[in-house]
Formats: structure tokens, sequence, C-alpha cells
């Protein structure tokens, strides 16, 4: 991560994207995730997608535009709940190397093992001597999963303390968002600067040149989903091979040789 993006201001954003601009780019970007989705098959490629932020910072979108026009079987979304007593008993990273991808897989975790230096450090779940450890040994297991084979590309998302605050009492206020906010989240919100401080060091410890971490600015989500998209693609190199066989329809068969038996269906009231 280059020095200057750790120095640029967040609220230091062109204006926001309007709704029509930044549907007209993502359509343009969802075509090109449908065929990196075909290489990625063709060639049994393994693709891990880390996306880790503060509370609000957009990784929910941000991770629903990338998955809302391919296949969920070969896009699937990582977000584990709070370990149980026995996963806490483990190996730390143990709960997490099941869902790494296999071959023909792009695994995006909506956080991941960096909860032991973001929200576990922050919160008391873990001692200072456990976080220290891990982000010791987390270059090691990352060179392991690269070494293998895994492409690994790990996003932070970056968002203003005045422009979380709005996201968050926006979730208060709108009974859609609501499920958004745990109580965790108000806890974590009080604690800006422990926030801070646990993700520069976490940057210091792990932005390793076969696991470097990218930044993107997102106090506009709409700009920071297009930005993410376009970057992920450039991470990647593939084809299109989408047209190697062009899909065409065939001939239907002739209708109506049989007829429809007259069920007396319950049908769905038309309310709209």
């Amino acid at each position: 991560m280059s020095k200057s993006s750790r120095k640029r201001d967040p609220k230091d954003q062109p204006e926001k994207l309007g709704g029509k601009a930044y549907e007209k780019e993502l359509k343009q970007l969802h075509v090109e995730l449908v065929k990196l989705q075909e290489w990625v098959v063709a060639k049994g490629l393994k693709v891990c997608i880390v996306f880790e932020g503060r509370d609000g910072a957009g990784k929910g979108g941000t991770i629903k535009a990338i998955t809302e026009r391919v296949s969920p079987r070969v896009f699937r979304v990582v977000a584990l709940p709070a370990p149980t007593e026995r996963e806490k008993s483990q190996m730390y990273v143990q709960r997490y190397l099941g869902h790494l991808p296999a071959a023909g897989e792009v695994v995006i975790f909506d956080r991941s093992w960096y909860n032991r230096a973001g929200v576990e450090r922050v919160m008391g779940f873990c001692s200072e001597e456990q976080s220290s450890k891990f982000l010791t040994v987390v270059p090691l297991f990352e060179k392991m999963m690269v070494e293998s084979g895994i492409i690994l590309i790990k996003y932070w998302l970056e968002v203003s303390a005045e422009e979380q605050t709005r996201r968050l009492q926006d979730r208060i206020n709108d009974g859609r968002k609501l499920w958004k906010l745990s109580p965790m989240d108000l806890k974590s919100y009080t604690r800006w600067d422990e926030y801070t401080r646990a993700r520069d060091e976490m940057f210091a410890a792990s932005d390793s040149s076969w696991a470097p971490w990218f930044m993107a600015h997102s106090n506009d989500k709409r700009r920071a989903r297009l930005n993410i998209i376009s970057h992920l693609l450039t991470r990647i190199p593939y084809k299109d091979i989408t047209r190697d066989g062009l899909v065409k329809l065939p001939k239907r068969g002739k209708i109506g040789k049989y007829k429809a038996v007259n069920y007396p269906f319950k049908v769905v009231e038309e309310r709209f």
C-alpha cells in the first residue's frame, strides 16, 4: 500500500455518483465478471477475496454488487458468525480453512481471520498477546495459501467518522436496515481511535508483497463498488471465452399436442 493512499483523506472525493451513471458502469462490469467467472471455471483457478473495514464502510453492498449477476456456485460468500465454544478451543485459523476455495471457485470473505487483529482485539475478545502472535504468523499463513495456488486479494474499505455516523443512524431510522445494526456495532462505534490503531498495526504486519492490502475510500458507496470491481478484474488475468460456443435457442417443439388439465390451482391474489 502506497504512502499516498494512507495519507489521503476519505472526505476528499468528487461529487457522489448518480444512480443512472452507476447502473450503466455496473452493467458493463457485471459482463466482465461473467467472463472472469467462466475463465476461473475453465482454468480451475482458486480465488480468495477478503473484505475488511469499519462498521458501515460498505462491505456488504460491495460484495452484493460483485455477486448479484454471477453464479453462487462459483462465487461463494463466507460470513461466519461468532465462534462456538468448540471453535474457540481450536487453532485460530482452523474455522476458516474449510471455506478456502477449491479449483474453479471464488470465495469472498465478509470479514475474515483478520477479526483477531480488529474486532476481537479492540473489543477484548482476545488478549494483546494473542493478537500480536496472530500478526506475527498471518503473513506466513497467507504465503502458504498463495504458494498452494490461491489468488489472494485483500480489500480494506475506509469511511470517515462522519459518514459512518450517518450510515449507522440510517440503519436505526430505516426498518429495512435495522437487522444490520448489532449490539456489537453500537459498542464498536465508541472506539474509533482504537480501531484506527488496530488497523495501522494490521497493515504494518500483513501488507506483504505476496498478499498486499488495497484500500478503497468508500464515503461514496457507488464509486467504491465500481472502483473495487474494476480493480479486482485487473488482479486476475482472464480472457473472454463466453463466445467460444455461442449459444443459440433450438427450435421449439410443436405446442398444443397436449391439453393441460383444468386443475383448480390456488392462485396468488393479484394485488398489484
